[in-house]
């Protein structure tokens, strides 16, 4: 028993020597689990919080009689605490957390997308023109690796990183072992039984600096043999060995070993990045089915009021046949031309349904689940109003903000330095492998004394035995295992070695190989970024181009509307006093019809071309007041708006 407590005393001093036992228990709230979690919590699994499928409360307070009336304000917050995309995205810059931590522990990297879905595009035109835009999300850039090796552990080239996680290692073990003897000479039996108990501890530990450090105790306890010559039977044997290990050529110095640390630091980065990236895409494309949906319900009111006035034009013409003014082929021809509009209404009707699910499953998580918002339709209740003038701006300083604000710069910046710091390893990993090792351990023996009788010879015979006393040995190794311990710590029998390893590849082919690979490929990452800043500027340039196309289209179209409903008035006039046909009528209304529609397709167009100056800008989330904070928390502090009044298709025209 005394041993043992000895030897577990021995074990507790190296347990208490590792870092993993001296942390700061874990405590939630006032509860303390115990001093066992605090022991075993490294090796219990962490866990994640489940995500949550149910909407925000915001839409439930936005339905009113079974409409949505929606703001584009609301409809943004309702994207940041909803959309699927962003909280994918959410989950990103966690993904890099413990890339960081596994990092810290000198482990690989691993792979984590960092993908951007720009979400479903707008509904066409037909019954079944949106059955596309209402799957998935479309994917859009990628900042990241990911595909066939996404979730594996990569590192294709340059010196190793030392394990920095301390390990402890045990083991122990019982063995009997009979061998028979040629001769009794040395042992004094032809069958020698050995048995004994062996235990064996230590820890080691590597450090950035390319030095690697063990400490480890052995243990031979209770060595005991039937052989009659040995002085000591049992016997208490081990030894305690320090060791050190350095690296002074390939895998030395810290900012070598460090590559992995600093690059998961510079991930973890990007991963922000990305989330904004990701929230600035979300927003963009709920901008855009919005003010697409607000174009469609101008487009169906355009076709209904065409319809009205084709309905009206056809019971006139009806009444006046029934009085003799007109002919029968009149009537035909004013009730075919409304049920042509019959069917624009029919169509523009399904493509605004169509494009309030879009908006929908942009908004909800689980919205087709609720019937209360899937039977809902959806009352925008802003509109766009075409301002009197753009704000003039020089190129030179769009371009500028463009650099300034885009996360995509950033992004790119940091992959290039990601790059250089990788190719420290494969630059270090040319060098040949020299290092130096210094090794201390003492070593112990204590035991009892041989309790077998030793054989008396006479002439080569054996003619008696006796007992051996404690006077026949070295009394210097009679002891217990606390003598042993004595033994080992006062360095009664130390031993020392020191030497260097060196190993030199001759050609050194491969490293060569890897460095030029990694060379070529930071050649292509600058080249990239060089095209992504020329297609910033085009992309400024282009939209500052389409910002004032659009509006002079439009500025036209508002003319031409007028002008037409000028001359519509004016032909319907002449019909109803007879010196026009109704041929000309229909032709006319299709025209001011047309005019109206293209009116309104060339603000929906203005808009589109407004966002997309905003967009390339970086200015999306400035112009439409989000805060990243209240994005990444997914709650939205803003109550709703209130319900305004929505203008007619004609006003602020």
């Amino acid at each position: 028993m005394s041993r043992f407590k000895s030897i577990l005393s021995v074990i507790l001093c190296f347990t208490m020597a590792l870092p993993v036992f001296a942390q700061t228990p874990e405590i939630k709230g006032s509860s303390y689990r115990g001093f066992f979690y605090s022991l075993t919590r490294n090796y219990q699994p962490t866990t994640v919080a489940a995500i949550s499928f149910e909407d925000s409360p915001r839409i439930e307070r936005l339905i009113r009689a079974g409409r949505i009336y929606l703001s584009l304000r609301d409809a943004i917050a309702l994207a940041l605490e909803n959309n699927l995309d962003i909280e994918v995205a959410r989950l990103n810059p966690k993904l890099q957390q413990s890339n960081l931590q596994r990092a810290s522990a000198g482990q690989l990297l691993r792979n984590v997308s960092n993908s951007i879905s720009t979400g479903p595009s707008s509904a066409s035109l037909g019954v079944l023109g949106a059955v596309n835009s209402l799957g998935p999300s479309g994917g859009g850039s990628s900042s990241g690796t990911s595909g066939v090796l996404s979730g594996l552990n990569v590192q294709l080239a340059g010196s190793a990183i030392p394990n920095l996680d301390p390990t402890v290692f045990v083991n122990a073990q019982f063995s009997h072992q009979t061998s028979p003897q040629t001769n009794s000479f040395v042992t004094g039996t032809n069958f020698l039984v050995t048995s004994q108990k062996s235990t064996n501890f230590g820890i080691q530990q590597g450090f950035l600096t390319g030095t690697s450090v063990s400490l480890g105790m052995g243990n031979v306890l209770g060595y005991r043999q039937n052989a009659p010559t040995n002085d000591f039977n049992p016997v208490d044997s081990g030894s305690l060995s320090f060791s050190i290990t350095q690296n002074l050529l390939n895998g030395f110095g810290v900012k070598v070993n460090n590559r992995a640390i600093r690059i998961a630091k510079n991930q973890l980065h990007i991963s922000d990045l990305t989330f904004k990236q990701q929230v600035i895409a979300t927003v963009n494309n709920v901008v855009g089915l919005y003010w697409d949906l607000v174009s469609f319900n101008d487009s169906l009111k355009v076709k209904q009021q065409t319809l009205d006035l084709n309905t009206q034009l056809y019971t006139d013409n009806k009444r006046r046949a029934e009085l003799g003014a007109l002919a029968e082929i009149d009537i035909i021809q004013a009730e075919a031309e409304m049920k042509s509009s019959q069917q624009d209404v029919v169509t523009a009707e399904t493509q605004v349904l169509q494009q309030e699910l879009i908006l929908k499953s942009v908004l909800t998580r689980t919205g087709f689940n609720n019937p209360a918002v899937a039977s809902a339709r959806i009352s925008p209740t802003d509109h766009f109003d075409v301002p009197p003038q753009d704000a003039i701006q020089p190129i030179q300083d769009m371009v500028g903000e463009a650099f300034q604000k885009r996360t995509e710069i950033e992004q790119s910046q940091i992959g290039l330095e990601d790059t250089r710091i990788s190719m420290l390893g494969t630059k270090n990993n040319l060098l040949p492998s020299l290092s130096v090792f210094a090794n201390l351990s003492n070593t112990g023996l204590i035991g009892s004394v041989n309790d077998l009788p030793v054989p008396i010879t006479s002439g080569g015979q054996v003619v008696g035995f006796r007992q051996r006393t404690a006077a026949d040995v070295n009394g210097f190794f009679l002891g217990g295992y606390g003598s042993f311990l004595s033994q080992l710590f006062t360095r009664k029998f130390p031993n020392y070695s020191a030497g260097f390893q060196l190993n030199i590849p001759i050609r050194n082919r491969a490293n060569q190989a890897d460095l030029i690979t990694d060379e070529l490929n930071y050649r292509q990452s600058q080249i990239q970024d060089k095209q992504l800043q020329n297609s910033i500027k085009l992309n400024v340039i282009n939209a500052q181009i389409v910002l004032k196309q659009s509006r002079a289209a439009y500025e036209t179209a508002v003319q031409a509307r007028k002008l037409e409903e000028q001359v519509l008035a004016g032909e319907r006039r002449k019909y109803e006093l007879g010196t026009s046909s109704i041929l000309n009528v229909i032709q006319v209304q299709r025209d001011t019809t047309a005019r109206e529609l293209t009116e309104v397709d060339l603000r929906s167009q203005y808009v589109k071309a407004r966002n997309a100056l905003d967009n390339v800008l970086g200015k999306m989330l400035e112009v439409q007041n989000v805060d990243i904070g209240e994005a990444k928390n997914g709650i939205v502090t803003r109550e709703p708006d209130m319900i305004p009044a929505v203008p007619a298709v004609g006003q602020n025209r």
